[in-house]
């Protein structure tokens, strides 16, 4: 295969969000730590992430939304970081990523992003006129001898990644919530399909794991299958 093996690892609610409302102002991260029923069993989607690959993929919006634009420099990690984003990480918020990873490669299709004024022996920059993630996962492999990505982005990004047949694994953490709400993202979002004849972009998934953990948390391991 001329690209990474990928895997989608994502905290969600049982009916599939990602966040707990519409607004930048809502995150599973910030707010299930203080729900009763929700924070005792939180640590263990902290601890499996732990164990994921060592080549991360997100996004930019998630990040600022995390705070990184204006948090202190973090120490640096093993792990390298792969961010897709054209507008949302400042200059503060590019230095933050490249004192945090081994390697840090953006995506971008924004010829005045920030980062093109960072001096940094780390960064790497994948400058694309148009964003193409099967592109970029071809160039991460051959360029920088990235086996293994675990994807943790935004659910317009997850849907990128199904509908270009992306995935080859889902690995999901499974909190003991409802969310609801048809405005806060979900695991996949993007367009939804419209006709019989797109069917073929559905995500065909084998299970290979189910876990129960403890406080209700329910791990489920996919292959992708078509």
């Amino acid at each position: 295969m001329d690209r990474p093996v990928t895997t989608l690892f994502m905290l969600v609610s049982v009916d599939g969000k990602i966040s707990t409302g519409a607004t930048d102002d809502l995150d599973v991260d910030q707010d299930f730590p203080h729900i009763a029923g929700l924070r005792e069993g939180l640590h263990q989607y902290y601890e499996i992430e732990q164990t994921t690959d060592l080549w991360s993929f997100n996004t930019g919006r998630v990040q600022a939304k995390m705070g990184v634009n204006t948090r202190e420099m973090p120490a640096k990690t093993p792990v390298s970081f792969v961010l897709l984003d054209n507008r949302h990480l400042n200059e503060h918020g590019v230095r933050y990523f490249c004192a945090r990873s081994e390697r840090f490669v953006l995506i971008t299709s924004n010829r005045d992003h920030p980062a093109f004024g960072v001096n940094e022996d780390n960064l790497h920059i994948l400058y694309q006129e148009k964003v193409s993630l099967k592109d970029a996962l071809t160039r991460l492999k051959r360029q920088f001898g990235c086996e293994r990505l675990t994807v943790q982005s935004g659910g317009t990004v997850n849907g990128l990644f199904l509908r270009e047949k992306l995935f080859d694994y889902v690995d999901i953490v499974v909190a003991p919530a409802l969310i609801g709400g048809k405005d806060t993202a979900t695991l996949v979002d993007g367009p939804s399909l419209r006709a019989k004849e797109e069917l073929s972009q559905l995500g065909v998934l084998r299970l290979i794991e189910a876990s129960d953990l403890q406080d209700s948390y329910v791990r489920l391991r996919y292959q992708v299958i078509g």
